[in-house]
């Protein structure tokens, strides 16, 4: 089945599943054929002169064709004043893992106009993968045809609007880890139309991965537990000795630069968030807020402070040696009503006093939309970094000196 994106979740819808055909030398699909799955708010009308595929919630994938590489040519029309359209691709059999690129009618100009999300666990992560590969600015014209064209080559790929020589977003590295899966054209909110698609597909490309360094400061090696209904649970209270030991973990790794993207493992919670709309909830419980742990190990050789520089999405508590330190939120909206909640290592600094030996340090970690995870690098208070990893799970606790 194909999963329409929603503002506030990835709802599934279901469709009649169809085998890949071969895939031809070049496509052209003109909107009314019988190739293209119409799903939500979709339908084929005349627009500006031209037959079109309308969305405004809804999406439409291409039937029986599956793509590695390719190069995707379409136009597109707006007159939206707000919105969010673009093109996923790769996208797997159930809809929870895709590449999506997409457009932002009413950030048009502005450093984050477009962006690109691997969709993970039925969940966008457009918090956790932001910045230079991942957002851009570009003009979007409003209510008058322009063009799009998608290059797609091995790990990496590259967007042109308008002009198509010069890619206004380029992909360094997709992270979904997909090397194949359909093609659709899809619209969270905002009336759009699209006309003269075609695909080519292109021989394949070496697959490499283009990773950012891993800071030697990054806590990599954690152990992450179930998921657990966040209103359900004093987040302030630490886990008890029985707890933990009753816990199922799961040992994960983080990726470069020390992500832990906990949609890879979990399955992505959809809460209606209530002060998306009103800025005065802010501090109501949110129905359907999920809450996981993550632990990991850090022994010292000595009684010391380090500091915790710690990005999260979108809620946190930190506990060190079975007592919180810290707790704080970060989703999109809370802060004020223009926060976006992005990910990065910067947004917070916890300052953590080791004891000689082992030490756990374990994080509550609750969602609300956007993605869902977590980066934390150790290092000593205005100094160097001297801590490698920690460990949460059956793995060896790091050293840190």
């Amino acid at each position: 089945m194909f999963r329409i994106l929603s503002l506030c979740a990835l709802c599934a819808i279901p469709s009649t599943a169809i085998a890949a055909s071969p895939s031809p030398a070049e496509m052209a699909v003109p909107p009314d054929a019988s190739r293209w799955e119409l799903e939500g708010k979709a339908k084929i009308v005349e627009h500006q002169g031209r037959p079109s595929i309308f969305l405004d919630g809804g999406a439409a994938t291409l039937k029986g064709f599956e793509m590695r590489d390719a190069v995707i040519d379409v136009d597109v029309s707006t007159p939206a004043s707000r919105g969010f359209f673009g093109i996923q691709f790769r996208v797997d059999g159930d809809g929870r893992t895709a590449e999506w690129v997409y457009l932002r009618q009413h950030k048009s100009g502005l450093p984050d106009a477009m962006q690109y999300t691997p969709v993970l666990g039925a969940g966008l992560n457009w918090q956790l993968y932001n910045g230079s590969g991942f957002t851009g600015a570009v003009d979007i014209p409003k209510d008058a045809w322009f063009h799009l064209r998608l290059e797609v080559s091995g790990a990496q790929a590259k967007l042109f609007v308008k002009d198509m020589e010069k890619p206004v977003l380029v992909m360094d590295d997709l992270k979904s880890g997909l090397q194949k899966g359909q093609v659709a054209l899809a619209v969270l909110i905002g009336e759009t139309y699209f006309s003269n698609f075609q695909i080519r597909p292109t021989a394949d490309a070496p697959w490499e991965r283009h990773l950012p360094s891993m800071p030697p400061t990054a806590l990599t090696r954690w152990a992450i537990s179930p998921v657990f209904d966040a209103l359900a649970r004093d987040l302030e209270r630490p886990l008890g000795a029985s707890e933990v030991a009753s816990i199922p973990w799961q040992d994960v790794e983080a990726e470069p630069p020390g992500l832990v993207a906990l949609y890879r493992y979990r399955d992505a919670p959809h809460p209606r968030v209530t002060f998306q709309g009103d800025f005065s909830k802010r501090l109501d419980p949110q129905p359907g807020m999920k809450v996981l742990y993550a632990r990991t190990t850090i022994v010292s050789d000595r009684a010391q402070v380090k500091r915790l520089a710690l990005g999260y999405s979108d809620d946190v508590s930190v506990f060190l040696n079975g007592k919180i330190l810290y707790r704080g939120r970060s989703a999109q909206w809370f802060r004020d009503p223009g926060f976006l909640g992005i990910v990065n290592p910067e947004n917070d600094a916890v300052y953590l006093p080791l004891k000689k030996g082992k030490n756990e340090l374990v994080l509550a970690l609750s969602e609300l939309g956007g993605g869902w995870g977590f980066v934390c690098r150790l290092e000593p208070p205005g100094g160097s970094a001297l801590a490698s990893t920690g460990a949460g799970g059956s793995s060896a606790p790091a050293t840190v000196r």
